[in-house]
């Protein structure tokens, strides 16, 4: 039997090539085949102008920085749903995928209605000078809201996998919390924290539902690229919304790459 395959391993690779070609690879690949209708001197006019660099700017810096605060917030979460018992606890922890299940639009209204003027919580931080919607702050927020799944389910399996006896050993041997935290634990939760970053961000790159209705669309301050892409395609820009779109995804598929082989890296090292 050496050097042969199991027994269906032909069978289950045509299957898995087949939905994955028709599911993800031909859609992706008729948005760059469209986009190369183009010339570069196109790609250049289009991807160098002032709002289209400004509204990537925004994606960019705004997507990020809710990525950080998932990879902080998102682990602490994991963390309290795997290691403290509460009253609650299941509900907690479906909480954690409604972004999921919620049609972001509705997402959008909410957290507008929140976060605005008149909101809950948007109406007392006015009145201290600190306006969220229709602000970056407002993007930042939003795209927390829908990457905090990510950061929260990729870190959950490995919490579940690491023994609290590990934890305890080292405390009982003299080591300080700070100690367990930072020789213990974030060794073993750098990967799944990670993962959990370069999904959050991804999403967030794209993300549009929830994030239009908080963001109030303003050129050169709270427009986002995904928004641009909208307007071309309700244009009939085709071309230049896949030009757009294309850009994106290389944006996307840079960082989930890197970060990939990173974590391949981290467990070969730590196997």
């Amino acid at each position: 039997m050496k050097g042969r395959h199991l027994p269906g391993f032909g069978l289950s690779l045509g299957i898995v090539a087949f939905w994955l070609s028709f599911v993800v690879l031909i859609p992706l690949s008729a948005l760059v085949l469209k986009a190369f209708d183009l010339s570069p001197a196109q790609w250049v006019e289009i991807l160098g102008a002032p709002r289209v660099v400004s509204a990537f700017r925004v994606s960019l810096a705004c997507s990020l920085a809710a990525a950080a605060l998932n990879a902080v917030f998102g682990p602490v979460v994991a963390w309290i749903l795997i290691r403290y018992p509460f009253p609650g606890k299941a509900f907690a922890d479906a909480l954690v995928d409604m972004p999921f299940a919620l049609p972001t639009a509705v997402a959008g209204i909410t957290l507008s209605s929140l976060w605005g003027p008149r909101g809950w919580f948007g109406a007392p931080l006015m009145e201290l000078g600190i306006p969220v919607a229709y602000t970056p702050l407002g993007i930042v927020l939003a795209l927390a809201f829908v990457g905090l799944p990510f950061a929260v389910r990729t870190v959950q399996p490995v919490l579940e996998e690491l023994p609290g006896e590990v934890e305890e050993a080292a405390s009982l041997l003299g080591a300080s919390r700070l100690q367990v935290l930072r020789r213990i634990i974030l060794p073993a939760l750098r990967p799944a924290i990670l993962a959990g970053f370069a999904l959050s961000f991804a999403r967030g790159l794209g993300e549009f539902g929830s994030v239009v209705f908080i963001a109030g669309n303003l050129p050169g301050r709270t427009e986002i690229v995904p928004l641009l892409v909208m307007q071309k395609l309700e244009e009939f820009r085709t071309a230049e919304a896949s030009a757009l779109g294309a850009a994106m995804l290389l944006l996307s598929f840079g960082l989930l790459f890197p970060v990939n082989w990173l974590q391949a890296r981290l467990r070969k090292e730590k196997g």
